[in-house]
C-alpha cells in the first residue's frame, strides 16, 4: 500500500502497527487488517470525488456506498436434482442388484447388466445436486464495519472524518429542519442520510423549503386509511410536496398515496426511478424481506412496468443515497422548481409522476485500486 503521508510504497513488514517505517507517521487503515481497498489514499480520493473537491458536504453513508469494494444481489433459487443422501444409496443398491444379476445370468445378459451398473454409478455425477438458495444481497465492507473504521481508526488518526464528510449515524425519524418564515415547498425525504446531506448543503434555507423525514413503512401503514402524515398536516395546504425516496416497494407508493390523502397539493415524485437502476450495471442493489406490497398493486398504483414491479415485490431495492451527490442535488433542486412552478393558484393541484432523471455519469469502478 501507499503511505498517505510520504507516498512511499510499503510492504507488510514496513507498516507494522499502522506506522510507516520511512516517515514514522501513523496512518488509519491497512488493507491487510481492515479489508481489501480500505486504505487512506483510496478513502481520501473517494471523499474528494463525492464532495467535488470540497464544494459539497456528504454523509458517511454516501461515502460508504462510494467506497464499497464489492456489491451484489441474487434471486431465490429452488433446489435442483436429487440429494446425494438419496441418489447415491439408490445408485449403489441398483448397481449391486445388476452385478448380482450379471453373475447369475452370464453371457450377453451379464455384459449388459455390467454396463447398466456402470451407468447407474455415473448418473449421480452427471446430475449434481444444487441446494435451494434464498434471495439476498451483499456489500463489502458492511455499513457497520465501515462506520466503525471511520469513527474509530480514522477519527483517532486524523482527529475527525475526511474533509467535507458529516456524520449521519443518529437517525431521528420525523425530525424537521428549521422551517423558513415563508416556505415555498416541502421536501419529504425517506432516507435519513439524504435528508442530512440536503440540510448540510443548505438546501432548505437556500430554496426556502421545509425538509421533513418520514419512514416509508410508517407512511404506508398510515395511508392505509388515508390518514395524515404528521407534520405535513400542520403546513399550509397550498405548499407543493417533493418526494425524495429510494427505489423501493414502499417508496414508489408514497407519492400516489400522498395525492390521495392531500388532493389540494401538487406532488412531484423526485425519487429514484426503478427502471434506472434495476438493470443498470454498477448500481447498488439491496435485498430486504419481501414488503407487504404485491406486484399488482405496484403496477396499478405506482404505474410500474411488470418487470420493475416484480423486482420490488421480491424484496429488492436501490438506495437513493448511492446516487452521486452532485446529481442528486441537481435533481432535487429541479424538482422543487418544477413543483413551485406547477402549483395552481386555485382549484385541485395537478398530478405529477416520476421526475425524469438525467443519465448519471459513468460510475467510477469500485475496485480497491
Amino acid at each position: 500500500m501507499i503511505c498517505p503521508n510520504c507516498s512511499t510504497s510499503l510492504k507488510r513488514t514496513e507498516r507494522t502497527g499502522q506506522v510507516c517505517s520511512h516517515c514514522h507517521r501513523r496512518f488509519a487503515l491497512d488493507p491487510r487488517l481492515h479489508g481489501t481497498g480500505m486504505h487512506d489514499v483510496r478513502i481520501r480520493r473517494c471523499a474528494e470525488s463525492l464532495t467535488d473537491n470540497g464544494r459539497l458536504k456528504v454523509t458517511v453513508t454516501q461515502l460508504w456506498y462510494r467506497s464499497r469494494t464489492q456489491s451484489s444481489s441474487w434471486p431465490a433459487k429452488k433446489a435442483r436434482g436429487v440429494h446425494r443422501g438419496i441418489s447415491w444409496p439408490v445408485a449403489l443398491a441398483v448397481c449391486a442388484g445388476l452385478i448380482a444379476l450379471a453373475v447369475r445370468t452370464g453371457g450377453a445378459a451379464a455384459f449388459w447388466c455390467g454396463v447398466g451398473a456402470v451407468l447407474v454409478l455415473v448418473v449421480p455425477k452427471l446430475v449434481p445436486y444444487e441446494r435451494a438458495r434464498s434471495a439476498g444481497s451483499s456489500i463489502s465492507p458492511s455499513e457497520y464495519a465501515f462506520r466503525r473504521l471511520m469513527s474509530g481508526e480514522w477519527t483517532t488518526t486524523y482527529g475527525g472524518l475526511p474533509p467535507g464528510v458529516v456524520d449521519d449515524a443518529d437517525p431521528a425519524p420525523g425530525r424537521a429542519a428549521k422551517r423558513p418564515d415563508r416556505p415555498r415547498a416541502v421536501i419529504l425525504c425517506t432516507d435519513h442520510a439524504v435528508a442530512t446531506f440536503l440540510e448540510a448543503n443548505g438546501m432548505p434555507r437556500r430554496l426556502q423549503v421545509v425538509l421533513l423525514e418520514a419512514d416509508p413503512e410508517y407512511v404506508h401503514e398510515e395511508f392505509a386509511d388515508l390518514g395524515d402524515l404528521g407534520d405535513l398536516a400542520d403546513l399550509p395546504g397550498g405548499l407543493p410536496v417533493v418526494v425524495v425516496r429510494d427505489a423501493s416497494a414502499l417508496g414508489v407508493m408514497l407519492a400516489p398515496l400522498l395525492r390521495i390523502a392531500h388532493p389540494d397539493r401538487t406532488v412531484v415524485d423526485a425519487g429514484l426511478p426503478v427502471s434506472a437502476v434495476r438493470s443498470r450495471r454498477g448500481a447498488v442493489h439491496r435485498f430486504s424481506p419481501a414488503p407487504a406490497v404485491e406486484a399488482e398493486a405496484l403496477r396499478a398504483v405506482a404505474g410500474l412496468s411488470e418487470e420493475d414491479a416484480a423486482w420490488l415485490a421480491a424484496g429488492f431495492w436501490s438506495p437513493v443515497a448511492a446516487v452521486p451527490p452532485a446529481l442528486l442535488l441537481s435533481v432535487v433542486e429541479n424538482a422543487v422548481a418544477r413543483a413551485v412552478a406547477a402549483t395552481a393558484p386555485s382549484g385541485p393541484a395537478p398530478e405529477h409522476g416520476f421526475l425524469t432523471w438525467p443519465d448519471a455519469p459513468a460510475m467510477k469502478g469500485t475496485s480497491p485500486a
